[in-house]
């Protein structure tokens, strides 16, 4: 939902929320890194949007069957992050390759949706080990590549939305799945300060997502349980809490991207999948205002 420093958490919190809530509330908090467009030729790139990814010989582009191939978003360098001070189980080295189906080879007219399985493979992760030899592959017929844009990087802290179900169950166990609820976290004043805090989406790795609507946890776990639980539904708030944001990107003018009407896009993995590497296993889902 927004992003900041500790220390400007703490004040915004102790101005709406007793000490006490305060303080339950900050520990909430997770670690992200900000990806933000850089300088062109800057040195201190820690990934970049756009461009041509750098393949291994033996990878082979990744094409949503009976459509075409995806576009290539995004690359990071997991050995320039600053893995150490988030709370996901990045790599230490390698690269992050992130694909989606953007609509160039046929208007639009084909969705990429997380409620819809059929449409899973418009959307793709690679993890490329840093042992393993590339090359840098040139755009399948019918795409234009995005222009390059490089990405420093920071640290920050990620607030998420009251009704996530890990805010809920701190302040209001058992209260509905993404509704308010009587709690000074989710009056208006407070909302409208983290709002007024922030209310950028931009590039990031891990961390809370900054969802457009919905918390997009909640999307992902409504498609993976294929939409037969209902938001009262104990199953749905178990699946929310088991996936966490991989990435996530917004729309970006400098590289020519436009998810929908200004929005995001985004990838969501399982813990234990991020840990055995199973990036196949990583989920997506966009969302615009």
């Amino acid at each position: 939902m927004t992003h900041g420093s500790q220390d400007a958490f703490r004040s915004l919190a102790l101005q709406h929320l007793s000490p006490e809530d305060a303080e339950k509330w900050l520990g909430l908090l997770r670690p992200g890194v900000r990806l933000e467009a850089a300088a062109a030729g800057s040195d201190d790139a820690f990934g970049r949007l756009g461009g041509l990814p750098a393949l291994p010989a033996a990878s082979e582009w990744p094409v949503w069957e009976g459509y075409g191939p995806l576009s290539f978003v995004a690359s990071i360098d997991c050995a320039r992050l600053p893995t150490a001070a988030l709370d996901i189980d990045l790599p230490e080295a390698g690269a992050l390759l992130f694909f989606y189906f953007d609509g160039q080879l046929d208007d639009g007219e084909a969705l990429v949706l997380a409620e819809d399985r059929e449409s899973w493979a418009g959307a793709r992760v690679l993890y490329v080990a840093a042992h393993e030899k590339v090359a840098e592959r040139a755009t399948p017929d019918g795409l234009e590549p995005y222009p390059v844009v490089p990405l420093t990087a920071r640290v920050a802290m990620t607030a998420t939305e009251p009704w996530h179900p890990r805010v809920r169950d701190a302040f209001a166990p058992g209260a509905p799945l993404g509704n308010q609820y009587a709690h000074p976290v989710c009056s208006q004043e407070f909302l409208d300060a983290l709002w007024e805090f922030d209310d950028e989406v931009g590039h990031q790795i891990g961390g809370h997502a900054h969802s457009v609507q919905d918390a997009v946890e909640i999307e992902i776990a409504e498609a993976v349980l294929d939409g037969e639980a209902s938001w009262g539904d104990p199953r749905l708030s178990e699946e929310v809490g088991g996936w966490v944001l991989l990435a996530q990107f917004d729309s970006e003018d400098s590289a020519n991207m436009m998810w929908g009407d200004a929005g995001a896009l985004y990838w969501l993995i399982r813990p234990e999948d991020l840990a055995e590497r199973r990036f196949e296993r990583a989920m997506f889902t966009w969302q615009c205002g």
